[in-house]
């Protein structure tokens, strides 16, 4: 076969990994964009919480990253990195929750109408650029907010996520378990 004759065509799609298959990802996504945003917009320069923050949203995001690429190799540590990620939200769950409290601020009651509402964006929409623009028209207290609901949504599909690789891998084992199994049935032969 000559390489002349050979067509080879590699298509990179900007943004494409296993990671952006899930919705959980996808929401910690714009968690971290409305994060961003909010930091730079309320908060002072020189806040040590912006970084707190930021970091925080950032660690949601990226744990879910490395949890996927590692996921073929060690269902262990997947496991583990998705727990780092729910944990990172969090942390910054609170760090919301202690803004509007620090401020006298209204923290959405979870029966009200405007967390029905804002459940019912969260359930259509993950695109940052969506809730971008509907946060450049709100103040702080409505965005906080918005996102407090967002950190919970996410919560319950990465805990989702979490709990079938879980059981999952208690029934299946993981990449050891598999190699093991492999060199035994080898031995066999």
């Amino acid at each position: 076969m000559h390489i002349s004759n050979t067509i080879v065509i590699f298509v990179i799609m900007k943004g494409v990994g296993p990671h952006n298959t899930l919705k959980g990802y996808r929401k910690a996504e714009v968690i971290y964009d409305m994060t961003y945003y909010f930091c730079g917009k309320y908060l002072r320069c020189g806040d040590r919480t912006i970084d707190q923050m930021v970091q925080a949203a950032r660690s949601g995001k990226q744990n879910i990253v490395e949890g996927m690429a590692v996921g073929g190799t060690s269902k262990e540590m997947m496991l583990k990195l998705l727990y780092v990620a729910k944990g990172s939200l969090q942390e910054l769950l609170a760090d919301y929750e202690d803004y509007l409290r620090v401020r006298n601020l209204r923290l959405w009651e979870s029966d009200s109408a405007e967390v029905g509402a804002m459940r019912k964006l969260g359930l259509e929409h993950d695109d940052g650029n969506y809730f971008l623009s509907l946060a450049q028209t709100r103040n702080d207290e409505v965005v906080a907010n918005m996102v407090i609901v967002l950190i919970h949504q996410a919560d319950v599909l990465i805990r989702r996520y979490y709990n079938y690789h879980y059981n999952k891998f208690l029934k299946e084992g993981g990449y050891r378990e598999k190699l093991t199994r492999e060199r035994l049935a080898n031995r066999k032969e």
